[in-house]
């Protein structure tokens, strides 16, 4: 996905392609032009290869070839849609050319190390990556275009972004890159544009999975718990709430929009100023004002300050979405290719994080598992064989680090440790008294007057009787509770009957603690 950073020119231009005219006869000039262009393009191309083979001779200046390169394949791309007579899709060969001559590489290439992540698998896997951007973004990015409104409050949502709220926007779209493959094929299938998805997850929740507003409003998309419901999401009968399930909520979303858009004059401003205002409130402005576009005044003044706020917000995170280049935004890398990570021994995501290290990330991997992984708390253990969804860099960083050896140890132990066991417990404190004091002279018969007194001798207080049960308190696990009274998470489970593999509790909740030591 980081070309996409570095493609909004590009892609642009390509968004146009359907529209360009064929051009029936040039010009000497306008020939030269599409040769010049066209002989940049393949510069690039050559410059390209020429960088992947420095990556493999392990030569630093390799990566700044190959991004140099895939930079000036951009511009010719831009430039192209610009000249007359220039073919973008000719020029798009480019792509198809790399992705094939590199195909075998890719799907060879080896997880890297820790911080080792200059090896030329790690730039050919997004050979394949570019050409999907392309063919993607160039047709959603026109879609998207042609649907908002472009304008100051728009420009003012830009600035916002790229200023305070520069680390969301940022963690927003780290995010997206290991959710994308569930998430955008449910926009896709609806005829929705992606930047649409991107702006609405980013401003709803950052793309953290297990956000909760103080509404109630629950999951990636954040969904009300009424309409959730609606729209298929909710309990599904194991406990869990599947507004939290990132492609559920997905299509439930496009769903929703899709509804907005056919009862709001395909309007995305008015569709989303439902999504966060109300679909009610929404429908009721449309229709008394006549039909009238968000932005008029009349339809605009209607809606609370949030709504006014949130829609120009979207719109903006969506726009960055495609033009990163032009703000000079560069994504975070994020190598999302999907895996499945199978359990050699009980674990939680907790565990996990800390054996797996940062990997070369910024904030390592629990942001990601637990996107991926929905269903569990980070906390919870996991028995072996439990399969987590992972990606190949996460796969390969467990089966290194987590399985055995001194890193795993040190996670199992940091993640076992319980703080109240620091705090010494000595019982009742109970004064001496003086006739309980016994004097070592006394007890062989020594008169009192030449006698010396011994130390008091105190009897050893009696270890408090165990608790037979434990009232849940707010905010915890069934894990926390097992580790605070030192017995297994499914003993305990199982005597008080709770249902894998969340274990649901709730405050107040009583639990039987024969099975715990105490």
């Amino acid at each position: 996905m980081h070309v996409i950073a570095r493609s909004s020119a590009a892609l642009l231009a390509l968004a146009l392609l359907s529209a360009m005219p064929q051009a029936h006869a040039l010009s000497k000039r306008d020939q030269a032009a599409v040769d010049a262009l066209d002989t940049r393009m393949q510069a690039a191309e050559s410059r390209y290869r020429a960088g992947l083979v420095k990556i493999g001779n392990a030569d630093p200046a390799g990566r700044t070839d190959v991004d140099g390169a895939l930079e000036d394949m951009e511009d010719v791309l831009a430039a192209c849609v610009k000249q007359k007579g220039c073919s973008p899709t000719t020029m798009l060969a480019a792509y198809k050319r790399l992705l094939k001559q590199n195909a075998d590489l890719a799907s060879g290439d080896e997880v890297p190390e820790d911080n080792e992540d200059d090896g030329a698998g790690s730039i050919t896997a997004d050979v394949p990556e570019a050409a999907r951007a392309a063919a993607l973004l160039s047709a959603d990015g026109q879609q998207f275009v042609k649907m908002v409104q472009y304008n100051p409050a728009v420009q003012a949502g830009i600035r916002r972004w790229l200023t305070d709220m520069r680390p969301s926007l940022i963690d927003s779209f780290e995010n997206y890159q290991y959710l994308r493959q569930t998430m955008w094929p449910q926009f896709q299938r609806a005829g929705l544009p992606e930047a649409l998805l991107f702006g609405v997850m980013a401003k709803e929740s950052n793309g953290r999975v297990h956000s909760t507003s103080r509404a109630g409003a629950a999951g990636p998309m954040q969904f009300m718990y009424n309409t959730g419901i609606r729209f298929g999401l909710g309990p599904d009968g194991s406990g869990f709430d599947t507004r939290y399930d990132a492609r559920a909520s997905a299509a439930a979303a496009a769903e929703y929009f899709n509804e907005r858009l056919g009862t709001l004059n395909r309007s995305i401003e008015l569709s989303l100023a439902a999504y966060n205002g109300g679909e009610g409130r929404a429908q009721r402005v449309f229709n008394t004002s006549g039909g009238r576009n968000f932005w008029d005044e009349s339809v605009y003044n209607q809606f609370p300050a949030e709504t006014r706020d949130y829609v120009p917000m979207v719109i903006a995170a969506a726009w960055l979405f495609l033009h990163p280049k032009e703000y000079g935004l560069t994504m975070p890398r994020v190598d999302a290719r999907p895996a499945a990570l199978r359990l050699v021994k009980p674990s939680s995501i907790y565990e996990l994080t800390i054996c797996l290290g940062n990997g070369g990330t910024r904030e390592g991997f629990m942001r990601a598992l637990r996107n991926l992984n929905p269903r569990y708390q980070a906390d919870q253990y996991l028995p072996t064989g439990t399969t987590l969804a992972a990606t190949t860099r996460i796969a390969g960083l467990y089966g290194r680090y987590c399985t055995q050896g001194q890193r795993a140890e040190l996670a199992h132990t940091l993640v076992m440790s319980d703080a109240s066991s620091a705090i010494v417990r000595t019982g009742p404190v109970t004064p001496v008294q003086a006739e309980d004091v016994v004097y070592e002279a006394e007890s062989a018969g020594v008169g009192s007057a030449g006698a010396t007194a011994a130390a008091p001798v105190k009897s050893k207080p009696a270890k408090p009787s165990k608790p037979s049960t434990y009232t849940v308190k707010r905010g915890e696990t069934l894990t926390a509770i097992a580790q605070k009274f030192q017995c297994d998470t499914g003993d305990l489970a199982k005597a008080n009957k709770l249902k894998a593999p969340r274990f649901a509790i709730k405050p107040g909740q009583k639990l039987k603690l024969a099975a715990c030591d105490g």
